[in-house]
């Protein structure tokens, strides 16, 4: 869709890493002039592909160009300034949840991934709506990032909210929180570094806080070794409406890395 290279690209890793999980399930659907144009004007600024073919430095991502609508104010570089935290949010959606938690916490930066494009132009959009610069997308499979982009103890934060379900018993190993994703995860969160997970779908939650609690570098926030109350810094969403209004009842996990 972007031939020259303004845009993400349909598969940024190829066939050239093993992925025996994977942190997204492909989907396809209209990409509006809106958001087309958000990413051919934002996506050399902000986005990048998530290709494993190199090691990624934070503090370069988030200090880099701050792009914009051409105005030359908003296409000046920002000025240096010192690393700050950083936290992975894997798959957003449309970005709304995002950007709201990005405007209402800026002095943290968070790396957003997904692969579905239209999403990628609708945060773009609103993060250069909005102002923010503490925001980046990344487009491609989460498990690659973790696993090859990312420098030890890189990370101050992982987000995973109302990832796919996998309702069906035979794709319950499809799911992405499971043992073999947390050990992945381990290394690039630092000590301290809060992991928190959401779902409307209770047999997740379930196998959430079985897998989260039964691994050895994790750590329940809660007393009682249960779900959490909603933190206040995680907005709420029309997805997650539309559970509530199915009669779902929303989990919260949060777990530090010890």
């Amino acid at each position: 869709m972007f031939p020259d290279g303004t845009g993400p690209s349909a598969d940024p890793a190829g066939s050239h890493h093993e992925r025996r999980i994977r942190s997204f399930q492909p989907r396809r659907s209209r990409v509006t002039s809106g958001q087309r144009a958000a990413l051919r004007r934002l996506w050399p600024h902000w986005g990048f592909d998530i290709d494993g073919l190199r090691r990624i430095e934070l503090a370069e991502l988030f200090a880099g160009d701050a792009g914009g609508s051409g105005d030359s104010s908003a296409a000046a570089p920002e000025p240096a300034r010192e690393a700050r935290p950083v936290v992975l949010e894997i798959g957003f959606g449309m970005g709304e949840a995002t950007a709201e938690m990005a405007a209402a916490d800026p002095d943290t930066d968070i790396l957003a991934v997904d692969v579905h494009t239209p999403g990628q132009g609708n945060l773009l959009r609103l993060a250069e709506e909005r102002g923010l610069t503490n925001v980046r997308v990344g487009n491609g499979d989460a498990i690659i990032l973790l696993r090859e982009m990312l420098a030890p103890e890189s990370l101050a934060g992982l987000r995973v909210y109302f990832p796919d379900p996998w309702p069906k018993k035979r794709h319950h190993k499809r799911r992405l929180i499971q043992p073999e994703f947390l050990d992945l995860a381990a290394g690039p969160l630092r000590s301290g570094a809060l992991v928190h997970c959401a779902t409307d779908w209770e047999p997740y939650a379930e196998q959430m806080l079985d897998v989260l609690s039964g691994h050895p570098a994790y750590e329940n926030t809660q007393l009682d070794s249960g779900y959490a109350p909603r933190p206040a810094i995680r907005p709420r969403t029309r997805f997650e409406e539309q559970g509530v209004g199915k009669g779902h009842k929303v989990r919260d996990l949060l777990f530090r890395r010890r």
